[in-house]
């Protein structure tokens, strides 16, 4: 893969384990920002609100530097850090798992949790969409409508998606670049006399 890109899950899923009566749902979701993550959780803990533990792990970023890892009960390193695992042994980032525990009244041990939250989520990942995406970085351009041909040819022959055109004496439009190849068209752009070239920063 190329440095701006990341593998993530294109949508929610879902996965099972069961074993002497307990049953572990794990259930994936795809993130973009750690303030997406408490809301779900809430809306998780509330659908399901009978069960008796709710272990989670996520990771956001593209370096994968922010995760956390939660065993809500559960014997340390027991739920979180399986589920922490298998995120990483897939290659993913910005996704979010929890797995609830419905309890069978049989313990299982340090040995058998961990089997159970790592088989959950290994289910639960096995059945998602595994996409890879691409990390964009968004411009805006301020040009003279005499360099408009300048300014359109360099867009249109690195393909790049425009947006928000206003075209007067002076002109203004958006578009998004691959991270990658922000470098060569922002030299590109710079050729072109009276341009302006800002960065925006991201939705």
């Amino acid at each position: 893969m190329a440095g701006d890109t990341f593998l993530t899950i294109e949508e929610p899923s879902q996965g099972l384990y069961k074993d002497k009566g307990s049953k572990f749902i794990a259930l994936a979701f795809p993130v973009e920002a750690e303030e997406q993550i408490s809301e779900i959780l809430a809306a998780v803990k509330k659908e399901y609100y009978d069960a008796r533990h709710h272990c989670y792990a996520w990771i956001v970023g593209l370096s994968r530097e922010h995760y956390r890892l939660n065993d809500d009960g559960e014997p340390s390193g027991t739920a979180g850090k399986p589920i922490h695992g298998q995120l990483l042994s897939a290659g993913l980032t910005n996704v979010l798992v929890v797995v609830v525990r419905y309890f069978g009244g049989i313990k299982l041990g340090v040995r058998g949790l961990i089997d159970a939250y790592k088989g959950a989520t290994a289910d639960a990942l096995q059945n998602a969409s595994i996409i890879e995406k691409i990390i964009q970085e968004n411009y805006q351009l301020d040009f003279d409508y005499l360099s408009m041909n300048e300014v359109m040819k360099i867009l249109k022959d690195n393909d790049l998606p425009q947006a928000d055109h206003q075209f007067d004496l002076r002109c203004r439009l958006r578009f998004s670049v691959r991270q990658s190849m922000s470098g060569q068209i922002r030299e590109a752009f710079g050729n072109i006399v009276g341009l302006q070239i800002k960065r925006l920063d991201p939705d």
